[in-house]
């Protein structure tokens, strides 16, 4: 049977957004590392609510929020702030697809928070692929752990902290349109970012305190919200033309891409241990979103 053509568009859409989204982390890994995290992270943020917010006005989409929206706002922009500092560190120590790998077993963390916080009914097969998800991770995370140590679980941080957005996500994507909930995300990321770099300006916190960047760090620095920005919309847009469970499994494009950018640009060459690894995870998360794909379907609930 045919799909219809907004399905067909939609995964054309999500296929393009998994490519690009590596992207991201390229320039994030170009940045000189003399520019901070926090400052990179403050300037992706900063691009992505000035290009969003004026498509958001041309869309018609915006709307006053109301003090429990902003609560809800200013959560999510903490914890894709925290991801996406945990992320950036560990890309300047560890090789892209390697990073992306790990932070893959996200989808595991979100079917137990699922089931934990939103009371989700999931059964033992998805626990335990959940778990063998896991293993694969710590495949992916020894060969780097042997090199530089602890940085190589900060992608494991960036999962939990993606995890728990996405749960807050799904209770507020119902009510608004996708791009107006990034729009005001990263609006209120800004609102947090900008106080916590002038108060750590001077302090000398490797992380925090913000630095004169050079014309290349800032060409980087706005590869990272074009970029950022640009991958988001095509994922948004795929998501209101077609199913999240018809989505979902495109988004392991994005290991392939990260694993084609990080041996163009840094030669990077995946381990057979890592290539293992990677093979678990993506065979896990694909199991449970079939899973998840038929109790939707009211097929099991296992």
């Amino acid at each position: 049977m045919n799909k219809p053509p907004s399905v067909i568009s939609g995964v054309l859409l999500m296929a393009l957004g998994a490519t690009l989204a590596p992207g991201i982390d390229v320039f994030a890994k170009l940045v000189p590392n003399n520019i901070p995290v926090g400052q990179v992270t403050a300037a992706r943020f900063i691009l992505q609510s000035t290009l969003l917010l004026p498509i958001a006005v041309l869309l018609g989409v915006l709307h006053r929020p109301d003090m429990r929206e902003i609560g809800l706002h200013l959560a999510r922009a903490a914890l894709i702030m925290i991801a996406t500092g945990l992320f950036f560190t560990a890309l300047r120590a560890m090789p892209i697809a390697d990073a992306i790998a790990i932070f893959f077993v996200e989808p595991f963390f979100l079917t137990l928070l699922g089931a934990w916080i939103l009371k989700e009914q999931i059964g033992i097969r998805r626990i335990i692929a959940c778990f063998v998800g896991f293993g694969g991770a710590l495949l992916v995370i020894q060969p780097s752990f042997s090199q530089i140590g602890p940085v190589a679980f900060l992608p494991l941080g960036t999962a939990a902290c993606f995890a728990i957005y996405m749960v807050l996500t799904r209770q507020m994507a119902q009510r608004m349109h996708p791009v107006t909930m990034q729009a005001y995300t990263a609006i209120a990321a800004v609102v947090i970012a900008l106080p916590i770099l002038a108060l750590a300006n001077g302090t000398s916190i490797p992380s925090l305190d913000p630095v004169w960047p050079s014309q290349f760090g800032v060409l980087m620095m706005l590869g990272v919200g074009v970029m950022a920005t640009i991958a988001h919309l095509l994922i948004s847009f795929a998501l209101a033309q077609a199913p999240a469970s018809t989505l979902a499994p495109l988004q392991y494009l994005e290991i392939v891409a990260a694993t084609i950018l990080g041996y163009l640009i840094f030669a990077d060459i995946p381990g057979q241990l890592t290539l293992l690894g990677v093979a678990i995870i993506v065979g896990a998360g694909l199991y449970v979103l079939a899973r998840e794909r038929q109790a939707h379907l009211g097929m099991t609930n296992n």
